[in-house]
């Protein structure tokens, strides 16, 4: 009976199923690259409609951020195609020297890096300004991906192997603290744990781990007024809806109004002046606005699939024996649903603000292209997963097609 009912899974939901590729299947995930296809386009026409007040408010030009968005866009599909050109054993061969650069450039913004709203986090190059948080997240995946094929054996027998995961994990949060970049610490932390978790660490280091991020996060809300004041907020923002909880009380606004359909495209109030980055970190709440209930499901419909398709990917490839290649697609599936979670989550009050941009979605150039340098990873990572199986099951047809002619 259980078998019956796989079969009838595998038959409904092919792109998740665990089916058994024939030599004749295509050698690229069609579903994967409709779903970041999908969200690109979706986040363009979104950051068009949300950012339009903001853009005429501050340059006079209603498209300023709709033509730099569409160059963001279409950079990223150049970083993609050139991304999916190089092999996984190439990144697993730099590995190191990746997350070597991402450090000093960590060192780097602390020193030449440009102060926005108190934060130093981007280092200007001229035309844009590049966030160094989201190359350090893409740098540190990559580095624990090859950490877990080399040191596979101790991570699973001696707290060593996990020690030294997270005493690599605590540098780059360190540094990103001294930005401040809290948002991106959280997200590292569970993206690291989450490989660990599936890397087969014991649990007892994960009780350590659980234990001192508590301790460590109490800590850091505590010592900061402003940390402290977003907790506030995030508990009951209409103490001060003109005030720190301005933000969030905006944004659920924007949901009520939206309600089942939305209010249509374009047709967003709290986008004209009176939700703060409309466009950016809450871009999310103008899509409950304008497209309803029915809008915002759809767009976590799009992102929960992507990132179950990276997770299936990652549990094939280590069925095909490729480590790095699995590890690193478990990486990038927990990050994309876990940012999504936080972004989402801060907007309509479920978890305090964390300032982070909704995978593909949000406007902006750094996260826009780290991340599609991630999926494009996927799609390599998937593809080279499907070559490597249609050459092993071509022998054995060969080898079937000689019995068949020798029988007859």
């Amino acid at each position: 009976m259980l078998t019956a009912i796989k079969q009838r899974i595998s038959f409904k939901f092919p792109g998740f199923a665990a089916a058994k590729p024939t030599v004749d299947e295509p050698l690229h995930d069609r579903l994967l690259l409709v779903l970041i296809g999908t969200l690109l386009l979706f986040g363009l026409m979104m950051v068009t409609s949300a950012s339009m007040p903001e853009a005429t408010r501050l340059t006079g030009n209603p498209m300023h951020f709709i033509w730099r968005q569409g160059f963001f866009v279409t950079v990223a599909l150049m970083i993609m195609t050139v991304v999916m050109t190089i092999r996984i054993e190439v990144w697993s061969k730099m590995s190191l020297p990746i997350a070597v650069v991402a450090l000093l450039m960590l060192i780097a913004v602390l020193f030449v890096g440009k102060t926005v709203n108190g934060a130093q986090r981007w280092i200007p190059l001229g035309i844009f300004n590049l966030q160094v948080a989201e190359v350090a997240k893409f740098a540190l995946f990559v580095f624990l991906s090859g950490y877990l094929v080399r040191r596979n054996q101790e991570v699973r027998e001696h707290w060593l192997g996990f020690f030294k995961a997270g005493l690599v994990f605590a540098l780059f949060a360190l540094l990103l603290l001294m930005q401040p970049d809290f948002g991106t610490v959280v997200v590292m932390l569970v993206t690291t744990a989450g490989m660990l978790f599936l890397a087969g660490a014991r649990l007892v280091e994960f009780a350590v781990l659980i234990i001192a991020a508590l301790v460590g996060v109490v800590a850091l809300v505590a010592g900061s007024p402003y940390r402290l004041a977003r907790v506030q907020n995030f508990l009951d923002p209409w103490q001060d809806p003109f005030g720190n909880g301005y933000q969030l009380t905006q944004s659920l606004m924007a949901y009520g109004r939206g309600d089942w359909f939305g209010e249509g495209l374009g047709n967003s109030i709290q986008k004209l002046d009176y939700l703060p980055e409309a466009h950016t970190d809450f871009i999310a709440a103008v899509v409950g606005e304008e497209l309803g209930f029915i809008g915002i499901a759809s767009l976590l419909c799009l992102q929960l699939g992507l990132a179950l398709r990276a997770l299936w990917i990652g549990h094939l490839a280590l069925k095909q024996q490729q480590p790095f290649a699995g590890y690193w697609a478990y990486s990038i599936g927990i990050w994309f649903s876990f940012q999504t979670a936080v972004n989402i989550g801060a907007s309509v009050g479920a978890l305090p603000t964390k300032g982070l941009t909704l995978p593909l979605v949000s406007y902006g150039g750094s996260s826009l292209w780290v991340m599609s340098a991630a999926a494009a990873v996927l799609v390599r990572i998937d593809h080279e997963r499907r070559v490597a199986q249609q050459e092993q099951a071509k022998p054995r047809r060969s080898r079937a097609t000689k019995r068949n002619s020798d029988d007859e």
